[in-house]
């Protein structure tokens, strides 16, 4: 049973009958059939939960031994692959998509900034930033400074600063491993847009950036410096539409900065500290 009540399609369910079933529900449309079967047992998929977490294999998992899918618009003849996954293209082909997304990545996705681009990223303020590891485990987080905060090297580069933090570091450590990153900037206040930036990045020292481009600003936020910058080298550049972006109207805040007092930074809102997991033990409290 699925979250909206309704029965399950189970995969014995679908290779048996995978052209005739009616839909699961208005939102989860039939695939046709036409993508790999692989990657329709992948969709479709329910599997049940074991009681023991260590042991839950997903059907990502169980694809990821077999053969990788092939995807179906490799061997089109074209000189550069189409952008987007394997996944993409199977699934496009699955629910009968390709014609909208074939008309999305020719009209709308680029491989480097052009100058409406460059203009956008020079007045954004916040950045939502996702990168994962070797084996795949996700992070996002989000950047802020002031307008201009991302800084455009050129037409397919662009750098943000890193600043002294928690010290935990996943965003860097996941790039550290896996140089895969993707950038969402959303305008939330005056044109409702947003902006995807997906590409490969490296961590550089600030010094050593600043040997290769002098003009990186000097003068920071609240006077922190930059301890290193994160250089991304955009593959993808792409819009985010406005339909379901809120808006927002910026206010002014009184925020005490430089105190390493918890209560004033938020640094425990969510009232985490004491509380027991895996990874330690928190002693008991002597009544003496």
């Amino acid at each position: 049973m699925n979250l909206s009540g309704e029965p399950s399609i189970h995969l014995c369910e679908w290779r048996g009958r995978r052209d005739t079933v009616s839909r699961v529900s208005p939102d989860h449309p039939t695939p046709t059939g036409t993508a790999d079967e692989a990657l329709l047992d992948l969709e479709l998929s329910d599997p049940s939960t074991p009681t023991d977490s260590s042991q839950v294999s997903t059907p990502l998992q169980h694809h990821a031994l077999d053969v990788a899918p092939r995807d179906p618009f490799a061997e089109e003849d074209r000189p550069v692959p189409l952008p987007g996954s394997t996944g993409e293209h199977l699934l496009q082909q699955a629910y009968g998509t390709e014609k909208r997304a074939r008309r999305f990545y020719d009209d709308q996705v680029l491989d480097h900034l052009n100058s409406e681009m460059k203009a956008f990223i020079g007045r954004m303020e916040l950045a939502f930033v996702a990168t994962a590891d070797a084996r795949g485990e996700c992070d996002s987080s989000l950047r802020a400074g002031p307008p201009g905060f991302i800084e455009v090297l050129d037409d397919r580069h662009v750098c943000y600063p890193e600043y002294r933090g928690n010290g935990v570091m996943a965003s860097l450590g996941n790039i550290s491993e896996n140089p895969h990153v993707g950038i969402l900037l959303v305008d939330f206040v005056t044109d409702l847009i947003g902006l995807h930036l997906n590409g490969k990045a490296r961590i550089v020292e600030d010094a050593d950036l600043r040997a290769i481009h002098p003009a990186l600003p000097a003068e920071f936020d609240r006077g922190r410096t930059p301890e290193r910058w994160v250089v991304v080298q955009v593959e993808e550049a792409y819009i985010h539409c406005r339909k379901h972006i809120p808006r927002m109207v910026p206010v002014l805040r009184q925020r005490t900065w430089g105190t390493d007092d918890v209560k004033r930074k938020g640094g425990d809102y969510f009232a985490a500290k004491g509380t027991p997991r895996p990874w330690h033990r928190v002693e008991p409290v002597s009544a003496n």
